[in-house]
């Protein structure tokens, strides 16, 4: 059954595979891959990002996207000149579905091994069920890690060396990820999003989540920032930096040490508005994931 599933998502269009909602379809359009900095690709769909670190000795890929990004994502590693099977380790930025969907048919395309924050990891075990913030609504194909990272831990191949920053809140172990490229500090934010319906205080299934948020906030403004990602492309307006560096831009506009700094301070300031305002009474229902 699994080998039926990989061969359908790589041999029929993405319309056979549609995402179950509007917004979710919108963030995962086909897009040209780039070249980031260095080692480092863009290889992920219009807003849903997954990067490519290419190596020597084989490649690293952060994030999966859905189960229906996976055909989007080989094609743009095939439009760079590599292949998807010589991708030797998985990384995640967190565990939910718009972001791991596609791991487990990513494993059987590449063999590679999974690595995630040992936080993360009953998540997506459970297939996204269970979800501290969305319950059951949002499953997908469960999968398990071959292995476990603490925070601070490095994940090195060929030469290029990755730090994992637990930055939780969006998720138990939500993974920020730090590296270098052409000399660049490059920093991958996880997600500093709160969901709209998520209380800070008095959260039963996350009693911690308050706690969370400021360490998170702690440890993104001490990191060092030259090359501004994230999870989402549009957190740093990755669309229309690819276009400006297409259009033969002089300075490099993934480079962006301001547009980092202003990220991390709007949603401090989001997260701090909520606690000064949140007290008994009604809540929205849960947004999507971001």
């Amino acid at each position: 059954m699994k080998r039926l599933l990989v061969f359908l998502l790589l041999v029929f269009p993405l319309s056979v595979f549609p995402q179950s909602d509007p917004t979710s379809r919108s963030w995962n359009q086909p897009v040209e891959p780039f070249k980031i900095a260095g080692n480092l690709y863009y290889v992920g769909a219009s807003d849903i990002a997954s990067y490519l670190i290419t190596t020597p000795e084989g490649h690293i890929l952060i994030d999966s996207g859905f189960e229906e990004t996976v055909p989007i994502i080989r094609e743009n590693v095939r439009k760079l000149g590599f292949k998807l099977k010589d991708v030797k380790i998985l990384l995640t930025s967190h565990a939910h579905y718009d972001h791991v969907g596609g791991l487990a048919t990513l494993k059987e395309l590449t063999g590679a091994k999974l690595l995630v924050h040992e936080k993360d990891i009953p998540q997506l075990a459970r297939g996204g069920t269970g979800d501290p913030h969305l319950g059951d609504r949002f499953p997908f194909r469960p999968v398990r890690a071959d292995r476990s990272l603490k925070d601070g831990e490095q994940v090195s191949l060929g030469g290029t060396t990755l730090t994992a920053h637990l930055t939780p809140g969006h998720t138990l172990g939500c993974t920020t990820w730090t590296m270098k490229a052409a000399g660049k500090d490059v920093v991958f934010v996880c997600s500093a999003t709160i969901l709209p319906g998520v209380t800070l205080t008095k959260n039963e299934r996350y009693p911690g989540i308050a706690e969370d948020y400021a360490r998170t906030f702690q440890v993104l403004k001490s990191l060092p920032c030259d090359i501004f990602l994230a999870a989402h492309a549009n957190f740093y307006d990755g669309l229309g930096k690819a276009e400006r560096l297409r259009k033969g831009a002089e300075k490099n506009p993934f480079i962006d040490p301001e547009g980092y700094k202003a990220y991390v301070e709007k949603a401090e300031k989001r997260y701090r508005e909520l606690l000064e305002k949140e007290k008994p009474g009604s809540v929205s229902a849960p947004g999507h994931p971001q």
